[in-house]
């Protein structure tokens, strides 16, 4: 199939498989006149791309979990891969949910300051 056609049953626009083949995402087929070919499996690979992207990995991770891309992995590193990168969110997702609780603290505190802690006085004019 041709690269509109892909787009279409994929559900993304023809720039996003262009951009995935630069990243070497997906690799087409060319004619001889260099139009671009892609077989029907094309259609899962990009949408397993779109999820994984959905998902918050990079290109350059997404490379790395196709099995014979870019570094052969096999199904058992993909998904360590896959735990590594959600152990990672985890963490920043803890790191944030601390960050809001000191937020809500000073909130509180702004609201009906305590003995000893108070927000700085609004300057006057």
């Amino acid at each position: 199939m041709r690269i509109g056609e892909l787009a279409k049953a994929a559900g993304v626009s023809s720039r996003a498989l262009r951009y995935y083949e630069e990243q070497r995402l997906i690799i087409p087929d060319r004619s001889p006149s260099g139009q671009r070919h892609y077989s029907q499996e094309s259609i899962d690979r990009v949408r397993w791309i779109q999820a994984l992207y959905a998902a918050g990995l990079s290109s350059t991770t997404i490379a790395d979990l196709f099995p014979g891309t870019a570094t052969g992995l096999t199904a058992a590193s993909v998904v360590d891969r896959l735990t590594d990168v959600r152990r990672r969110i985890d963490a920043q997702v803890s790191d944030l949910l601390a960050t809001r609780d000191r937020l809500d603290a000073l909130i509180d505190t702004a609201i009906a300051p305590h003995e000893g802690c108070r927000p700085p006085a609004t300057p006057t004019r």
